[in-house]
């Protein structure tokens, strides 16, 4: 249910989305940022997963954030709509545009999945399932994005059958709580976050920068605010702003833009998250149901690989995340997460 501080969080976190959303004011003393690269006319397609599964750890893997799938497609720069162009110009300035349109389940459980009654205190079960659709704005040197999210949370998102689903496919056995998943309601999410990309020099044939990144979003999925960064050494670097993450994380989005044949980089980056709700753990805004009570701060750290060749971006994220709700058993979580882009 909402609470008193929820509500506040609502308002500063409007206020946040307000300032990321905003024309940048223009630097005084800084070096002019390199310039963009010729428009690009391709289109990108991506396909992710995260999974408890995917990580270097086998104690609990199939517990908490158990699992995200993304399919999501960009388009090329100049495909957004005139109107969406026209806000992009306003919010942002001089730049060059796309649009990007993604379709994202989201399945959560508690860390004991084989009892069909799990303790109170422990995550509810919840499937999520939103489309959302971003305007992507570069600007020499910075990454904008202004993203809206429409969906739901409960059995129509369809956690329990894909989840159940897999396992019986694979013979492992089923996650027996389910029945007492959140109940269905309609989810809206706004997300706006800004990403910079600052090159820190070079290490005999290997470049090496640094991504600061600002995210703020309010909805009744989740409201937060999310500072960090990710510190990268490879070649061809500026051939995107980072790989990509289900939000919330560190994401660079899906586009890139290989600046040679091939092109390659190791990263390491951490995040620290202020967390005022999640329905996930708060449970149902308008019916009761199961919950706990949100951690308000969250660090992750993640660190991962990324090459690019022949019109494809191959990424590998190791994610290491601190305890988002009171009582968390099992230590740090670990999530991995593996995307596929290909531009077409």
């Amino acid at each position: 249910m909402w609470t008193t501080g929820a509500r506040t969080f609502l308002g500063l976190g409007l206020a946040a989305v307000a300032m990321l959303s905003a024309r940048p004011a223009a630097a005084q003393s800084a070096p002019p940022p390199p310039p963009l690269p010729p428009a690009d006319a391709v289109s990108i397609w991506t396909i992710q997963d995260e999974n408890a599964s995917l990580t270097t750890s086998d104690r609990l893997p199939d517990r908490l954030y158990a699992n995200g799938l993304r399919l999501g497609w960009t388009s090329r720069e100049g495909g957004a709509p005139d109107f969406m162009e026209r806000i992009g110009q306003a919010l942002w300035g001089d730049g060059r545009q796309r649009i990007g349109v993604d379709l994202t389940q989201q399945i959560y459980t508690p860390t004991d999945t084989e009892t069909a009654n799990p303790p109170l205190n422990d995550r509810p079960y919840a499937g999520v399932l939103l489309g959302t659709v971003s305007l992507i704005h570069d600007s020499p040197g910075a990454r904008s994005m202004l993203g809206l999210g429409l969906g739901v949370v409960g059995p129509a998102a369809l956690g329990e059958t894909v989840q159940n689903g897999f396992h019986d496919l694979i013979g492992q056995n089923r996650n027996l709580g389910w029945d007492t998943q959140l109940h269905n309601e309609p989810l809206i999410q706004i997300t706006s976050a800004r990403t910079w990309r600052l090159p820190m020099g070079t290490i005999g044939a290997l470049e090496t920068d640094a991504l600061p990144e600002l995210t703020a979003a309010v909805g009744n999925l989740r409201i937060y605010a999310q500072t960090g960064v990710t510190l990268r050494v490879g070649q061809g670097l500026d051939s995107d702003y980072g790989v990509a993450r289900v939000l919330p994380g560190l994401t660079g989005t899906d586009v890139f833009q290989p600046t040679r044949p091939f092109a390659w980089y190791v990263f390491a980056g951490a995040d620290g998250q202020v967390v005022a709700y999640d329905v996930t753990l708060n449970g149902n805004t308008w019916q009761n149901s199961r919950s706990v009570n949100v951690t308000p701060a969250v660090a992750e750290l993640q660190g991962g690989v990324a090459i690019m060749a022949y019109g494809a971006r191959l990424s590998y994220t190791q994610v290491v995340q601190t305890q988002q709700f009171q009582h968390q058993k099992g230590g740090p979580h670990q999530v991995g997460s593996l995307a596929l882009s290909l531009r077409f």
